[in-house]
């Protein structure tokens, strides 16, 4: 099992990830600002102690994953959306992990309720020596019991000090594979669905808001070199944005060009649902233990 104080610090993220979860539903309104979203929960998750894991993603009906506004970003929610809210939130570099849909339309009610229920019956299956395949097998049968699709290649992942997506993965369908959770392992479970007449996966889109160390480069000009050494003590090896850089000038832009042009950088595109159909999204922490698991972010 994990030490004490590296428990303390996972269960702290995890508390702060669920009352900054909860608060900001009530701020998914029509006509709102989605970076008013996003700098409500960032503000929020350090006003609280704790530290950003990645930017504050807002995906809006289609949308999965990896929307996350830029510095002027002047987007609305739109009448209707369907809109996921995912958060991350890291203690000494533990990280929290979890995501909400929030429903303005009643017609897709459903969705939400189908998400969630897939999300806790895999939480149900999680203990030491299941094989992961087996828990994706679940997520993918309580989907289509309520008439939805599962996102084939969309899926939870195993987490790791510093690190967000690393070793394992929980798919969220039933597929081949003998891995299985040890004791002591800590997952992001995160099933998503779309509607039955979707294409079931997700595609990435011309545009990327998400961005992350990846190695140093040392053939720079000067200004990229102490932009490639600000990125690396900063954020580590986790996901961050340009709004954190605290600078839009012309000099930083180039640089930060210079330096996702070399690889030193990558990025996260937006993916969207393949044929356009809207997506739903649940997600909480968990860390293995001898007879099941420990969910932090309830």
């Amino acid at each position: 099992m994990l030490p004490k104080d590296v428990i303390k610090c996972y269960i702290k993220a995890g508390r702060i990830a669920s009352e900054v979860r909860e608060k900001v539903k009530g701020l998914v309104k029509e006509d709102v600002s989605i970076l008013e979203i996003c700098n409500f929960v960032e503000n929020k998750i350090e006003e609280k102690g704790g530290k950003l894991a990645f930017p504050c993603n807002i995906c809006v009906n289609d949308v999965a994953a990896h929307y996350s506004s830029s510095i002027n970003d002047e987007t609305v929610i739109p009448r209707n959306a369907v809109v996921k809210i995912d958060l991350g939130v890291h203690v000494d570099g533990y990280i929290a992990d979890t995501a909400t849909t929030v429903c303005l339309n009643h017609q897709y009610d459903g969705m939400v309720y189908a998400i969630n229920e897939a999300l806790k019956q895999a939480i149900k299956a999680v203990k030491p020596g299941i094989k992961n395949n087996h828990i994706g097998s679940i997520i993918q049968k309580t989907i289509e019991r309520y008439g939805f699709k599962p996102i084939w290649n969309l899926s939870g992942h195993q987490m790791t000090r510093y690190v967000l997506h690393t070793g394992k993965s929980i798919p969220n369908v039933s597929r081949f594979g003998l891995s299985k959770i040890k004791e002591g392992e800590v997952f992001a479970i995160e099933p998503f669905l779309t509607m039955r007449s979707g294409a079931g996966e997700v595609t990435g889109l011309n545009r990327t808001y998400i961005y992350r160390f990846h190695k140093t480069h040392r053939n720079l000009n000067k200004d990229a070199d102490k932009l490639q050494k600000l990125i690396k003590k900063r954020f580590n090896s986790l996901p961050f944005s340009k709004r954190w850089l605290n600078e839009s000038s012309e000099k930083m832009e180039k640089a930060f060009s210079v330096i996702l042009a070399k690889k030193s950088i990558t990025g996260y595109p937006v993916l969207a649902e393949r044929s356009g159909n809207i997506v739903a999204q649940a997600e909480h922490t968990v860390i293995v233990t001898k007879k099941g698991c420990l969910v932090t972010t309830l």
